[in-house]
């Protein structure tokens, strides 16, 4: 299997949301994207699926290893290899991929958030960055797009959080700030069993509030000449905001279930996207 296919299968496999949102971009930002995220998927992963610490750890220091070696001409894992393509075309900074793998290792360390602050700085890494990057092979050009990306990741990342609470809340992982959940007086068990109450259902909805304001201030920061060149970005935003009206209609019930879009409405709003940037 070739690098590129690799990666398709890692980050934008049909039906996939990147799957879309990268459709009608130029075959190599697409495939920059794709391998940049598939990076981000692989590093994740590790951390999704550990058990125990240690291993994931040694996992972690592998793959920081795989990207000082991708920087040294010496790429040997699809993914790396998919990424040394995209290096050929656009400046990647090494420290850039490292400190996503930083993000990440935090996840091992620690399963709660005491605050939105320290959930933030955990976001800019895991996802800001990421989207930093994207936005960058994207062509995007000046600091007011930069802000965007940062914070149309931040959002992004928030976004999953509440989609997957229940699923998280299964692997013994809290996203939610603790002392937002003291606020609502909802209790750690409460997300760990999945008991839905109107507390939990109003303590998401003051987080999805929050995503759909930060999404709202991220669009308002991108230049409107810029908006072309960041439309996968937009698309994929507006994916995640139409996951998060569901769950709305759904009266916040996601400590049990998972929701999201048919491939045919993901296809009709990444077009609408498309067309309207």
């Amino acid at each position: 299997m070739i690098a590129d296919d690799y990666c398709q299968l890692r980050a934008a496999p049909p039906g996939a949301d990147l799957y879309y949102c990268t459709l009608y971009l130029a075959p190599q930002q697409r495939q920059a994207l794709i391998a940049l995220y598939a990076f981000q998927h692989e590093i994740g992963d590790i951390v999704r699926n550990c058990i125990d610490i240690e291993p994931a750890r040694a996992k972690l220091a592998w793959w920081r290893m795989q990207t000082a070696a991708l920087y040294q001409q010496h790429p040997d894992h699809p993914v790396t290899k998919a990424l040394a393509q995209a290096l050929q075309h656009v400046p990647i900074p090494q420290e850039h991929l490292q400190e996503i793998i930083d993000g990440f290792e935090t996840d091992i360390n620690r399963g709660r958030y005491d605050d939105f602050k320290t959930l933030e700085h955990y976001c800019h890494r895991v996802s800001s960055m990421v989207s930093l990057i994207a936005s960058n092979i994207l062509g995007g050009n000046g600091t007011r797009t930069a802000k965007f990306a940062h914070e149309i990741g931040l959002a992004s990342r928030l976004a999953d959080i509440v989609c997957d609470v229940g699923l998280d809340a299964r692997h013994g992982r809290i996203y939610l700030p603790l002392d937002e959940l003291q606020q609502f007086g909802v209790s750690e068990d409460d997300i760990l069993n999945a008991r839905q109450s109107d507390k939990t259902a109003l303590l998401l909805a003051f987080q999805v509030k929050r995503i759909n304001n930060l999404y709202e201030h991220a669009l308002s920061l991108l230049p409107a000449e810029e908006k072309k060149s960041q439309r996968v970005l937009l698309a994929m935003a507006a994916l995640q905001r139409g996951v998060l009206d569901e769950i709305v209609r759904d009266a916040y019930r996601v400590l049990d279930r998972s929701l999201s879009l048919t491939p045919l409405r993901k296809l009709w709003i990444v077009t609408r996207t498309w067309l309207g940037a």
